[in-house]
């Protein structure tokens, strides 16, 4: 292949073919698209008036065989109609439901991309293609709704309506930038039968001095009379490695790559790099930072699928280039990988139209670890729902270009721009009282984090902060008040991928009261500790860990029933039990108290009581004589029941732990 458009098409731009003869129309439109001359195919089968005198079936076959022709050049609008044509007609061949399936998720008909994978399924459940398919129409539809932080913009001064594509740059002058085209101003004589376009030359553009990009022009010295496209460089742009069709008229030649040396100011004749025989496509050359491995696509005999990834290497940037070497399976699918790009930091980037994606050809990056590659796809919006591919980088960056055909651009295959700009992550929260849940002005707020960092900082009258955040670090977020037990946030940015703010409210309490400990639970007339009441005392632990300098008093409350001598003691008891927990936990006994109340202190009704039992009221105190007052044996038990409690209230705030 020298251009995108499908792969088909990729493997037959690199063929000479003529397909004319004194044929009846459907056998010279078939032997047309047997020949992969798809666009005078397209034109054949819908210009004849032959196709309304066919039977309904055969009628069926030929829109059927004009939505593959639409398909394989990349018009997968013009596709659906055709395939929905063929449909009506009542064609069922197992290819139709798996190539219409492939034009819906190309299209964000998701639905109905399915609905045909699942009947391709019934047909031949063990296809891998159609595991993939389905695969896909997932992962289309997550990654669009996940996007990743890349921003995609169009260049509007390279991109025309016919096909750009396949941008490069000399690593060492970025300035200039090199793509493909097939626009009229191209050298080659000849209209291409497939896409019915010029043979695609390759030109480049440069950034005066005003940075403004100048009009495109053809490449002096590499650009021929058949198809020269998809480039790379060595490091200082002295020598430019290009694909190039061989072209013959009715026999099958291939693409092979050829390089060219600086000859003053312009390159001088191509040489051709003998990698395989001259059948063979050998295409998208991507060669590394040190010169001495040269990656590219070929349909190389060996390999895993249609085009596989491949590379050849010498010893030195100026030495021989040894035996092709497949990247094998981790790389290669049963499908195609096509446009390598290998990285200044060794990273493979590729198109693979084999694996489960977005929608056509998806660009993925793949790391070597070791002796293996792990493989990920870059997601939306590098990627879409159409075919994406020719990626590169400029230097030092995370910014550079790549091809795609997604709708809305200038022509069919454009070049776009992208950028991932820098990482903000912030961390926005407010200080709020845990009761009233009212912020709380002049608080302290402490951020740590596990590199060694610290800041710190007020807050104003509503209780907000903001910090900055690193990337892959944990933080912990610490607020502090007079009066007020220490609050905490625990936040990690490891998993971030680009921008984020986090929002957290984080509650303190005051101590200016007793502080009921929920769900400590005794058996009936008996002070020993419930297990279940372990994880309430637990959190206890953690609240006088956070709070270093505090010595609390444990208190436990009985109602009223009962004696009173008797609840004393059984309330010191319940009380004693709690704080043994705590010392047999590590908190020291200094700073523990243990009192039994009885029914001394009765519960007072606080606004969230009164909510949660509408016949209390604020301020209400739980003693016998305002229970008795109470309409039913129902509500006096809620009140005795509000009564029996385990609180712990702030003696001291001057604990200095000993060393």
């Amino acid at each position: 292949m020298i251009r995108k458009a499908s792969v088909v098409v990729l493997m037959l731009i690199c063929l000479g073919i003529s397909a004319h003869g004194q044929q009846a129309p459907l056998d010279k439109a078939n032997a047309l698209f047997n020949a992969g001359a798809y666009s005078e195919a397209i034109k054949t089968y819908r210009n004849g008036d032959f196709v309304l005198l066919l039977p309904k079936e055969s009628r069926g076959e030929v829109f059927f065989k004009t939505a593959e022709a639409y398909r394989l050049i990349g018009q997968y609008r013009q596709a659906e109609i055709y395939y929905e044509k063929a449909q009506e007609k009542g064609y069922k061949a197992p290819e139709f439901f798996l190539n219409y399936a492939k034009v819906l998720l190309i299209n964000e008909s998701y639905e109905k991309a399915l609905s045909n994978f699942e009947e391709y399924k019934k047909l031949k459940p063990n296809s891998p293609a159609v595991s993939i398919g389905i695969q896909s129409v997932e992962l289309a539809q997550k990654l669009k709704k996940n996007p990743t932080s890349y921003v995609v913009d169009p260049l509007p001064f390279i991109n025309g309506k016919t096909n750009d594509f396949s941008p490069a740059i000399i690593p060492n002058d970025p300035k200039k930038l090199f793509f493909s085209s097939s626009r009229v101003a191209s050298t080659g004589i000849s209209t291409h039968s497939a896409t019915g376009e010029e043979f695609s030359d390759i030109f480049v553009c440069e950034l005066d001095n005003r940075d403004k990009w100048v009009d495109p022009k053809p490449v002096a010295g590499i650009n021929s009379d058949v198809e020269e496209a998809t480039c790379t460089f060595n490091q200082d742009g002295s020598e430019i490695y290009f694909s190039r069709a061989r072209i013959a008229k009715r026999k099958q030649m291939g693409c092979e790559i050829y390089v060219a040396k600086m000859e003053g100011t312009r390159y001088g004749n191509p040489i051709l790099i003998p990698i395989a025989a001259d059948s063979v496509i050998v295409t998208h050359p991507s060669l590394s930072a040190d010169g001495k491995t040269l990656y590219f696509a070929s349909n190389l005999s060996g390999g895993m699928g249609g085009l596989d990834i491949w590379k050849v290497t010498r010893d030195s940037d100026k030495g021989e280039w040894g035996k092709p070497q497949n990247l094998g399976a981790e790389i290669n699918t049963a499908g195609n990988e096509a446009f390598p790009y290998i990285h200044p930091d060794g990273t493979l980037y590729f198109a693979s139209n084999g694996r489960p994606g977005m929608g056509g050809y998806d660009i993925f990056i793949s790391k070597q670890q070791g002796s293996s590659y792990v493989v990920e796809n870059m997601g939306y919006p590098i990627n879409s729902s159409s075919d994406d591919f020719g990626i590169t980088f400029l230097p030092g960056k995370e910014t550079g270009y790549f091809t795609s055909r997604r709708p809305g651009g200038k022509g069919e295959d454009d070049v776009y721009m992208f950028h991932l700009p820098p990482i903000a992550i912030n961390i926005a929260g407010a200080i709020v009282d845990s009761k009233n849940k009212k912020p709380l002005e002049g608080s302290i707020v402490k951020m740590l984090g596990n590199d060694g960092s610290t800041v710190n900082t007020q807050t104003g009258g509503d209780g907000t902060f903001k910090f900055m955040m690193k990337p892959n670090t944990d933080y912990i977020v610490i607020a502090t008040k007079k009066g007020y037990l220490n609050g905490k946030y625990k936040v990690n940015t490891f998993d971030v991928k680009g921008s984020k703010e986090y929002l957290p409210t984080i509650e303190v309490t005051s101590y200016e009261k007793p502080i009921e400990v929920p769900n400590i639970f005794y058996d009936f007339d008996k002070w020993n500790l419930k297990p279940e009441s372990t994880a309430a005392l637990d959190l206890l632990i953690e609240t006088l860990n956070d709070n270093p300098s505090i010595i609390i008093e444990m208190g436990s409350h009985t109602d009223s029933r009962g004696g009173l001598e008797y609840n004393y003691k059984l309330s010191q008891n319940r009380a004693q039990a709690a704080v043994d927990y705590l010392i047999e936990k590590g908190i020291p006994t200094e700073r523990l108290r243990a009192k039994g109340y009885a029914s001394s202190a009765p519960k007072v009704v606080d606004e969230q009581l009164a909510k949660q039992y509408p016949f209390l009221a604020v301020g209400m105190v739980l003693n016998d004589q305002n229970i008795a007052k109470l309409d039913s044996d129902e509500k006096k038990d809620v009140a005795h029941q509000l009564n029996r409690r385990t609180e712990f209230k702030v003696i001291s705030t001057t604990y200095i732990a000993k060393e």
